[in-house]
């Protein structure tokens, strides 16, 4: 618990709770009297106090999503303090709690980002016609906070140093069982074809939705964009990860944020991320194209989106082919 990364999480998330449990008090007191029509005092009042709570929600949020890679960091840096821990899939296996707050700060990351962009289209328009969505979604938002937060605690109060842990050799291996070994026996050649096809069709949509805003093409692009991040996913446990590794046994995804490869696993998460989130809000927000004050707004950000996408994408693209092209290991006897 003294280790500096343990204890930077763990008061910054004893602090995003108090700070959004306060939002979310306002929260609902707005929810309940909020009347954007109405020229009262309390409606004045309630005006600048969302104001207040936007301001609070987004950076309280803004650090829960870079908490994720500052977890992610720790629990690599850990890893010397366990016996066979070899990098985070060691440190994680360490107890029960270690994989499902990982899974619950991923699923925070997305959600806290969805709230900050609805903020954002919410403040861009002059009578706020999203308060109530995003007050709303504030709701669920802090059920995952704090659900992340005491799994987090959990996690590295129950960590053991006198514990033999698994390293991720045996995790990710064929002889093992469960969904990792399953993902490493994945044939390699129909995993690229689909990899590389959902990655140029999702560039092209994304294109296409920069220039022709048009449901059809938002909607598209935004599920291209969730089957992509599921796919790269699976496909740097398959076979990217082993390019940078230049191994054919070592399936790892979390031993390439390490210093031994330069930690480029975190401007290829961040790449992946960041390209599929964007890609998804595309299609979220198309509903609330019908508030008239929204109608204006709304399509020029799916725009810039969907291009800041596209340039992730591409971003993405290029990191994990680079070792392809540029090293001399091959899978093609594999």
């Amino acid at each position: 618990m003294l280790n500096p990364g343990v204890t930077a999480l763990v008061v910054g998330s004893i602090i995003v709770v108090i700070l959004i449990s306060y939002a979310v008090a306002l929260g609902i007191k707005i929810l309940r009297k909020w009347d954007i029509n109405s020229t009262s005092e309390e409606q004045l009042s309630l005006e600048r106090k969302t104001y207040l709570v936007s301001t609070l929600v987004q950076y309280t949020l803004g650090f829960e999503i870079l908490s994720t890679l500052l977890f992610l960091y720790t629990a690599d840096d850990i890893r010397y303090l366990l016996v066979g821990a070899m990098c985070a899939v060691g440190s994680l296996n360490a107890n029960p709690y270690g994989f499902p707050t990982l899974y619950a700060k991923i699923a925070t990351l997305f959600i806290s980002g969805m709230w900050i962009a609805i903020n954002y289209l919410d403040n861009s328009a002059e009578d706020f016609p999203l308060t109530r969505v995003k007050y709303k979604l504030l709701l669920f938002v802090v059920l995952f906070v704090l659900g992340e937060s005491v799994l987090q605690f959990l996690y590295f109060l129950n960590i053991n140093p006198d514990i033999i842990t698994s390293c991720c050799g045996s995790l990710f291996s064929e002889e093992s069982k469960g969904l990792a070994s399953s993902l490493v026996a994945l044939p390699i050649l129909p995993n690229k074809i689909v990899f590389y096809s959902l990655l140029i069709i999702s560039v092209v949509l994304g294109i296409a939705t920069s220039k022709i805003n048009k449901k059809p093409f938002t909607c598209l692009f935004s599920l291209s964009s969730f089957l992509f991040f599921f796919v790269a996913v699976v496909s740097i446990i398959t076979f990217i990860s082993l390019y940078f590794y230049q191994l054919p046994t070592h399936h790892c995804p979390f031993c390439i944020l390490q210093k031994e490869y330069y930690y480029i696993g975190y401007p290829l998460y961040i790449t992946l991320f960041g390209g599929c989130f964007l890609g998804m809000m595309v299609g979220i927000v198309e509903p609330f194209k019908n508030r008239l004050s929204l109608s204006t707004i709304i399509p020029q950000v799916q725009r810039r989106w969907s291009l800041k996408a596209v340039v992730c994408f591409v971003l993405f693209g290029m990191i994990a082919i680079a070792p392809m092209v540029f090293l001399p290991f091959s899978l093609e006897g594999y």
